[in-house]
């Protein structure tokens, strides 16, 4: 069979076309569904850290122990707990391991408070990641509040907001080349519920326990 012949039936065979077209197709197939799983669990990631930082304000506004007759007084030890407690919330993403939790309290410079500026009355933070607060740190006064992608949350007066940064390196299932991005970064804020002891122990804080503090 001559050469020519060979070719024109080379062309004429359709045996195993799918076969074919199978193999062009699946690179294309498998990136569509790496990047699909991979963005999957980067938008569950991103989900499970804003959660989280919200938990972390609600239960930082919550904590203290007293009576209906006296201010609440808050410890060293009930932050530390507050901090564990965030990370077994996260679990497996182990965001003390590759992130960051910054805890801050803002306050009134005054109560009350007619000139409406606020301080960092303290600040405690817990995580492996080094990530400085992007709204200040302990001791910072004459702040307008804090503002957050043009909105700005004060605290009331004789009050607190309890201000939650959080910060993570994600970690991705395949590679970071199906992600926008690999850090995660979430903030929430909350009001103090009841009426607190801001003037005692340390600005605010009492260590009765003797407990290292998670400091900054």
């Amino acid at each position: 069979m001559s050469l020519r012949a060979r070719l024109r039936r080379l062309l004429l065979d359709c045996r195993a076309v799918a076969a074919v077209e199978f193999g062009l197709a699946l690179p294309l197939m498998t990136a569509v569904a790496l990047t699909g799983a991979e963005l999957t669990n980067f938008v569950t990631t991103k989900m499970r850290i804003s959660q989280l930082a919200l938990h972390v304000a609600d239960n930082a506004a919550r904590i203290g122990t007293g009576t209906v007759l006296a201010n609440k007084q808050i410890t060293e030890a009930q932050i530390n707990d507050l901090l564990t407690g965030a990370g077994l919330q996260a679990g497996r993403l182990n965001v003390y391991g590759h992130g960051r939790v910054i805890l801050s309290s803002i306050e009134p410079v005054a109560n009350p408070n007619p000139t409406n500026r606020y301080r960092i009355r303290w600040q405690r933070c817990r995580g492996s990641k080094t990530w400085p607060s992007s709204h200040g740190k302990a001791g910072d006064t004459n702040l307008t509040g804090v503002t957050v992608k043009g909105q700005t949350a004060t605290a009331p007066d004789d009050g607190a907001l309890m201000f939650v940064e959080v910060a993570y390196d994600y970690q991705p299932l395949i590679a970071r080349i199906f992600i926008p991005q690999d850090r995660i970064s979430a903030v929430a804020a909350m009001t103090v519920r009841d009426q607190r002891d801001y003037g005692g122990g340390t600005n605010g804080i009492y260590n009765n326990e003797n407990v290292v503090p998670s400091t900054c």
